[in-house]
């Protein structure tokens, strides 16, 4: 087997791509802002095309050779559910959104900027142009949540690499300690314990708040392990004490920064724009694609030139050189129209798909109505080969009246219940979570004894399955569900 070649996927599937499929794999992993940014590059890159005057009017693209152009990346024929009043309770609706029509339920999550804040802040205290320099750097590696996860050498070796100016370690400490003094209290903390002994330095220094100051302190890791028994022994103190101290620190934000931010967690700021809206209109659906990009349209100057130079061979080289030109110009317009109007019919057909099978999800709003559904099922319904419809759905939002989905949060496995039936693991992880939240808080319940609940309630699935689900659910495991 020496010396033989072994092809990747990707290589064989783009054995298998004609140009066009080539051009349409990308564009259908981009989500909305991406494809915008795309469409505008390109108009600007090419002079042939330009935003139609006119309204999109529904059309068939040809390819090359007159055959419709409705091949997949695996030259699968694509299936219809043929007229919409044949589908029950469907309805749908693919016109276009211009760019100036407004999109229903954006969701954007907006950053109060938290550098901002605490650089008004620094900048009254009395520090020196080269702290102020320091204090803008240190706050600057903060993340969303406020903490800071840079060490000093790390930090000071940095603005002196960026700055060239060479200042000391011991410096860049003192204004870090400047940083830690501002509010909210817990920003510039390395870690959850620093973040929480910060917010009780500043505590009204009451009994329970010295308390807790000792836990976190000196007993963090049987705070964090919820060894109750060790911490009273260790501080002399009983239940009722403990529990006090207790709610003393679940008072505290683990997440300062994003009292600022209104963002909880180290990621940036985002807009999220949906690409599809879906209305409810009784028992009918309204599915709408949502759509900021202009339709496009080879410049008619270039369709002129293209249709001269292709009538007759050009006259001398300058000519020849500048049919090219047109040609390449002409030839890249459209087929980069022809790719943008097949993805929009790739990701509509496929949300289609997917409304059709989750009907009951996006009437109800109620995630245990989700049916069991994988990317193979929506390969089936459409046509589409599978890693079409992982690329059609990745970074891709619906809204609906119930909130803003990701379109992986439909696809989910099936689980075969007693009576016969296939359940989704989302009602399963529904009913664990509903388990957890009605067990005795004293006594929480192991992976075990959860596993063998959902057996009582006919649904046979092995007790890795329900550490992965109640992992999934952000559910701790039981020793540190455990209250006093």
């Amino acid at each position: 087997m020496a010396g033989k070649q072994i092809l990747t996927q990707e290589q064989k599937l783009q054995q298998r791509l004609s140009p066009l499929q080539l051009q349409l794999v990308p564009l259908l992993q981009m989500n909305g802002t991406e494809i915008e940014e795309k469409v505008r590059r390109e108009m600007d890159d090419n002079p042939a095309l330009e935003e139609s005057e006119t309204p999109p009017t529904e059309q068939v693209d040809k390819d090359e050779e007159g055959e419709t152009f409705t091949e997949t990346a695996e030259d699968v024929q694509k299936a219809d559910y043929g007229d919409d009043d044949d589908i029950p309770y469907y309805r749908t609706s693919a016109n276009n959104s211009s760019a100036d029509d407004e999109i229903p339920n954006a969701v954007v999550i907006a950053e109060n900027s938290l550098v901002d804040y605490l650089m008004e802040q620094i900048h009254e205290r009395d520090l020196t142009d080269d702290q102020n320099m320091i204090a803008e750097y240190i706050i600057g590696n903060l993340d969303n949540n406020g903490y800071l996860h840079r060490s000093l050498s790390a930090i000071t070796d940095d603005i002196v690499f960026q700055t060239g100016h060479d200042v000391p370690e011991e410096e860049v400490d003192t204004v870090l300690q400047a940083v830690r003094d501002l509010d909210p209290a817990g920003v510039g903390a390395s870690d959850l314990r620093d973040c929480l002994l910060l917010q009780l330095e500043r505590a009204e220094g009451t009994t329970t708040n010295m308390l807790a100051y000792k836990v976190i302190d000196e007993h963090f890791e049987e705070f964090s392990k919820k060894h109750y028994d060790k911490i009273t022994s260790a501080l002399g103190i009983d239940d009722e004490q403990l529990k006090k101290v207790f709610d003393a620190i679940r008072s505290l934000n683990p997440k300062p920064g994003s009292a600022v931010t209104g963002v909880a967690d180290d990621s940036h700021s985002q807009q999220i724009i949906p690409d599809f809206n879906v209305d409810i209109d009784g028992r009918n659906l309204n599915l709408t694609l949502l759509n900021n990009i202009p339709e496009l349209q080879i410049a008619e100057s270039y369709s002129m030139l293209y249709d001269k130079f292709t009538a007759k061979k050009p006259a001398g080289r300058k000519e020849e050189e500048a049919a090219t030109d047109i040609k390449d110009k002409y030839e890249r317009a459209s087929n980069f129209i022809k790719v943008l109007h097949q993805r929009q019919e790739t990701l509509f057909k496929t949300m289609r798909a997917i409304t059709f099978r989750q009907h009951e999800f996006f009437i109800t709003g109620d995630d245990t109505k989700l049916h069991p559904m994988i990317l193979k099922d929506i390969a089936d319904d459409t046509g589409y080969d599978v890693s079409v419809i992982s690329r059609a759905t990745a970074n891709k939002y619906v809204t609906t009246q119930w909130g803003v989905y990701p379109l992986k949060y439909f696809f989910n496995e099936g689980i075969q219940h007693e009576s016969g039936d296939e359940v989704s693991s989302r009602e399963i992880q529904s009913i664990l979570k509903k388990v957890v939240e009605a067990e005795n808080k004293h006594k929480p319940l192991s992976d075990e004894q959860l596993c063998a609940l959902l057996k009582d309630k006919g649904y046979e699935i092995a007790r890795r399955t329900v550490a992965k689900y109640r992992e999934k659910l952000g559910i701790p495991v039981a020793r540190l569900r455990k209250e006093i």
